[in-house]
């Protein structure tokens, strides 16, 4: 089913897609191609955060359920040299860094209808040449497919007809309660590294440890040990096949959630700076730390460390993502 939901200011229409199957009910925006809601039978909150109506999408929203690209993440200073050119990108975050491909990237955009069934749909973008300052004409397309068992699927793939950096991300804040800080969600990540950060968010280029610091989630911890959290955990050095690489789980509402992903990096963003006087899905407003984003992608600000996992996209290449969200909730 499709529906309009709104308009942009030029008045554009916004549609919302409803898709079911495999014990979830999904809605998905064409502008971001945002995952706007998201249920599990048998529980009646909201799984993520979003707005039920849609103009606060365009004033309010930290990227809610948005599809962040072209490259996802920040990017120190705006700067890309690629091929021994170099671009500046636009500087959308501190007024110094890129962030999420831009001010306008492709969660800030209105996307195309490509096909629609009643558990799955795919949505595309054309960016064009120069685009927040990117080079290349990239295409993207993301299947949404809701599968047996709990299963919200996603498929992202892209191509561009010049060297670009593509590197895209699904951003949604999940809440397994429906309402109220995530502070007490047990959260593991199978990853024995992150990359710490200076005071604006930027890697520094180190790879650390986490044994021995607040960001060892290798076994089931509260989310607040390690508050505020904004960091790419190091699942591995290069993209892998899909496997398993985080769990959450809220013993409060007994709902739990895995993460699969082909990605070698996962940032985790507790939701720390949430503060929203506006009423979300559950009804109520959204305040810090009521949503954690949990976001497989390749690591940030890449270009500027060449013993990171690289973003570049060249012509002939196919980019592609396959993740995965897994949901189930106890018997009681």
């Amino acid at each position: 089913m499709m529906e309009v939901f709104g308009n942009l200011q030029g008045g554009e229409t916004v549609h919302r897609l409803r898709l079911d199957g495999g014990g979830l009910s999904a809605h998905v925006l064409t502008y971001g191609a945002v995952l706007q809601d998201l249920r599990l039978a048998g529980h009646d909150a909201p799984l993520v955060l979003g707005f039920p109506g849609f103009s606060p999408y365009l004033t309010h929203s930290p990227h809610f359920g948005a599809t962040a690209g072209r490259c996802a993440n920040r990017i120190r200073d705006g700067h890309l040299q690629l091929d021994g050119v170099t671009f500046q990108l636009d500087r959308n975050f501190l007024g110094k860094h890129s962030l999420h491909g831009g001010a306008t990237g492709t969660g800030k955009q209105l996307w195309t209808v490509e096909a629609q069934a009643e558990d799955c749909a795919t949505l595309s973008i054309a960016l064009p040449d120069g685009h927040m300052g990117f080079p290349g004409n990239l295409t993207v397309r993301v299947h949404f497919t809701l599968l047996s068992g709990g299963v919200f699927d996603i498929r992202m793939e892209a191509h561009s007809d010049a060297p670009t950096l593509c590197n895209l991300a699904h951003h949604s804040y999940f809440n397994l309660d429906g309402a109220g800080p995530v502070s007490q969600h047990q959260l593991r990540v199978a990853a024995d590294r992150y990359l710490p950060v200076d005071d604006e968010l930027i890697p520094t280029g180190e790879q650390r440890i986490v044994a021995g610091t607040e960001f060892d989630f290798r076994n089931l911890a509260p989310l607040s040990q390690a508050h505020p959290v904004d960091h790419n955990f190091c699942l591995s050095d290069a993209k892998s096949g899909l496997r398993p690489v985080a769990w959450l789980t809220s013993p409060g509402s007994g709902v739990s959630m895995e993460c699969h992903t082909t990605e070698p990096g996962l940032q985790i963003y507790d939701g720390a700076k949430i503060d929203i006087d506006l009423p979300g899905l559950a009804g109520t407003p959204m305040g810090a730390y009521e949503g954690v984003a949990i976001e497989p992608q390749i690591w940030p600000d890449a270009n500027h460390h060449n013993h990171f996992p690289q973003a570049i996209l060249r012509p002939g290449e196919v980019y592609t993502q396959h993740t995965q969200f897994i949901f189930s909730k106890d018997k009681q």
